[in-house]
């Protein structure tokens, strides 16, 4: 097969879509009723596609469709074109109109609880017209679908990005990790808190493939330490509140994190070696939608002031309305 076959005009955008169609939803029978369309018709569509690339994408078993080794390659293809083809929409429809459009963002699980909203808002107050999507997920799980552009950049603590190539990445600001516990914690009463004597204690750390839990893991080896052995692994700041607050539990937190919230503070143990580089992780070759270039204007005006009270000057972030 030649790859001017698929430029020569049998090849149809219907078709792409048809693919992807079935590849997420597992069968013809579903994908037809996805996309509204009778199963003889995307019977024929898939065959039609087959007969153009000459290979067989789907294998077809009882448990409904399962991508073959050319159909995982094809499909990938797919998305990438019907993404950039999506985004192409939204860039017309922000050139010709400024005040509408949508920006996708990626959140890392324990991504920018301060920045994100803030820039969110001004963003609103900006371009009141402007859709926001948030989508949280781990790093991992962001970087296929920002190359595939289903969104505009990845926030949060930023990940080392190693061989993957077409991701490029900016620092917005860097601020430390503190260990916090609730208010009332028992720890607080023991003069000389050392880091060995809060093992004695529950913990709640990040999951094993996150950044912030392997420089943790080498902080606790430069102190002669194993990892705590009353141990919960959680990457949801919620559910890493509640359980500080609610029990003895203790959690390595950003500083504005505990600086916002009146149920828990920051325990007199340095973790200076551990900080946290907030950042956005974008295209490399992609340009940006006028509605992606907003947002980042808006997280680099934010990110400035919040660098500012990291480093003690500017007012609370919680005092901002």
């Amino acid at each position: 097969m030649r790859a001017i076959d698929l430029l020569n005009g049998r090849l149809k955008l219907r078709h792409l879509v048809l693919v992807v169609a079935v590849a997420d939803q597992g069968s013809v029978l579903r994908a037809a009723e996805h996309l509204r369309l009778a199963q003889p018709a995307v019977t024929r569509s898939l065959r039609e596609v087959e007969q153009i690339l000459g290979v067989e994408l789907f294998s077809r078993g009882p448990r409904g469709m399962t991508p073959t080794l050319f159909g995982e390659a094809f499909v990938e293809h797919a998305r990438a074109v019907l993404a950039e083809l999506r985004r192409a929409g939204e860039r017309i429809t922000g050139l010709a109109d400024a005040a509408v459009g949508t920006v996708t963002i990626g959140t890392l699980l324990a991504g920018s609880n301060v920045l994100l909203p803030r820039a969110i808002a001004a963003l609103k107050r900006d371009r009141p017209g402007i859709t926001v999507v948030v989508q949280e997920a781990a790093f991992d799980a962001q970087v296929p679908r920002l190359l595939d552009g289903e969104i505009d950049l990845i926030l949060g603590r930023l990940n080392p990005i190693g061989d993957v190539r077409g991701l490029r990445q900016i620092t917005l600001y860097s601020e430390p990790v503190r260990l916090v516990a609730r208010r009332g914690h028992p720890a607080r009463e023991r003069a000389g808190l050392t880091l060995a004597d809060l093992m004695d204690y529950p913990w709640v750390l990040p999951l094993e493939q996150t950044a912030l839990r392997h420089e943790l893991e080498q902080l606790f080896r430069s102190a002669g330490l194993g990892l705590p052995a009353d141990l919960v692994e959680c990457t949801s700041i919620l559910t890493i509140r509640s359980l500080v607050c609610d029990t003895d539990m203790i959690a390595a937190l950003p500083e504005l994190v505990a600086r916002t919230d009146a149920a828990i503070a920051p325990l007199p143990v340095a973790l200076e070696p551990v900080r946290r580089q907030v950042g956005v992780t974008l295209p490399d070759q992609r340009a940006l939608t006028p509605s992606a270039r907003l947002m980042l204007q808006h997280l680099r005006r934010e990110a400035a002031e919040i660098s500012a009270l990291v480093t003690g000057s500017g007012s609370d972030p919680a005092e901002r309305g």
